[in-house]
């Protein structure tokens, strides 16, 4: 991945079967394709993005919108690229979509085991304010529930602007654009 450009864009059907092929690499319980094409139908309170490599999708992420919050429902990387910063980037991009939508807060589940995904969400400023037990069905493993709040404020927004410096060269960001709170 060292010198690729790494394009984040929204997740269209084309993009499903190799982001199907990624979900079944990390996930005991993957989203099925159904599952998937009702997500993306779902324009209004939904964002979903990709990563690509070239045509090459490497990772993918989605965010549920309910209000002025955001819940980040997925966030994967192909194991072969994992530990590239492509879920910095992709986070980065539901951040933004996130901004773009109006939301001030951010939440998501993540399992307790996984150290990796946590120390990116901490990142990002999330904090962990409870756990829900045994919330994964496969193995009955507790999940932290993370938030990150004020999101709008100009603080986080330096954040995030760092981030993007730090990715500028090596990242092209396409994100939904939304007029009047709808996505275009």
């Amino acid at each position: 991945m060292e010198g690729a450009t790494i394009d984040i864009a929204p997740m269209r059907r084309r993009h499903l079967p190799a982001v199907i092929a990624i979900e079944k690499q990390v996930y005991p319980r993957p989203w099925s394709r159904t599952l998937m094409l009702g997500e993306l139908d779902l324009k209004e309170s939904r964002a979903y993005l990709v990563a690509r490599d070239g045509r090459r999708v490497i990772g993918y992420a989605g965010i549920m919108f309910v209000g002025d919050e955001g819940h980040i429902t997925t966030i994967a990387v192909e194991p072969k690229v994992q530990r590239s910063a492509i879920g910095m980037r992709l986070m980065l991009g539901l951040a933004k979509s996130a901004l773009e939508r109006g939301v001030n807060a951010m939440t998501l589940e993540v399992r307790a085991s996984n150290r990796a995904a946590q120390g990116l969400y901490k990142r990002f400023g999330f904090v962990s304010v409870g756990a829900r037990k045994g919330y994964y069905q496969d193995n009955a493993e507790d999940a932290f529930i993370m938030w990150v709040r004020d999101i709008d404020t100009a603080e986080y927004g330096e954040l995030l602007a760092q981030y993007s410096l730090r990715y500028a060269s090596s990242t092209r960001f396409e994100l939904p654009r939304v007029i009047g709170g709808a996505p275009q």
